[in-house]
């Protein structure tokens, strides 16, 4: 059984939000074709309701909620995720880059045209498919 989704907030006076999330769906699941248009499909919707719900009831635990989030707002930011699957076969792990992406930046209220840098690893974790994201102010900002 996977572990359940954490968000650890850095000491006082840090920019940065480490997250542990389940994997998303993978891209096939990700949209569905509606009258000749691309949607985001229920699985979509419902990953990102659910990433959004972790990451405000574990931000409405943080006393530096307001602070890290307008210096995340301010910043260039650099976006980490690390891929924890149970094959190296089954999964790329560009196809779970852009709805992580968009399911962080909209639970923490922020634009994602702010992530100027991005890194991506894959792993295997057979008994533990998770991904590890971190966020923080890019090297340059």
């Amino acid at each position: 059984m996977p572990a359940s989704p954490s968000l650890q907030l850095p000491p006082t006076g840090s920019h940065a939000v480490a997250l542990t999330l389940p994997l998303p769906p993978s891209i096939n699941h990700q949209y569905a074709t509606v009258n000749g248009r691309r949607l985001l499909s229920s699985a979509g919707r419902a990953y990102k309701a659910q990433v959004g719900q972790l990451v405000w009831l574990k931000l409405a635990q943080s006393t530096d909620r307001p602070t890290l989030l307008t210096q995340l707002q301010s910043e260039w930011l650099a976006l980490s995720i690390r891929f924890y699957f149970t094959s190296a076969l089954r999964r790329d792990v560009d196809g779970g880059l852009k709805i992580a992406q968009d399911a962080l930046c909209d639970g923490l209220g922020i634009n994602d045209n702010r992530i100027v840098e991005t890194h991506l690893y894959k792993h295997i974790d057979k008994n533990n498919p998770r991904i590890e994201v971190h966020l923080a102010p890019a090297s340059g900002s």
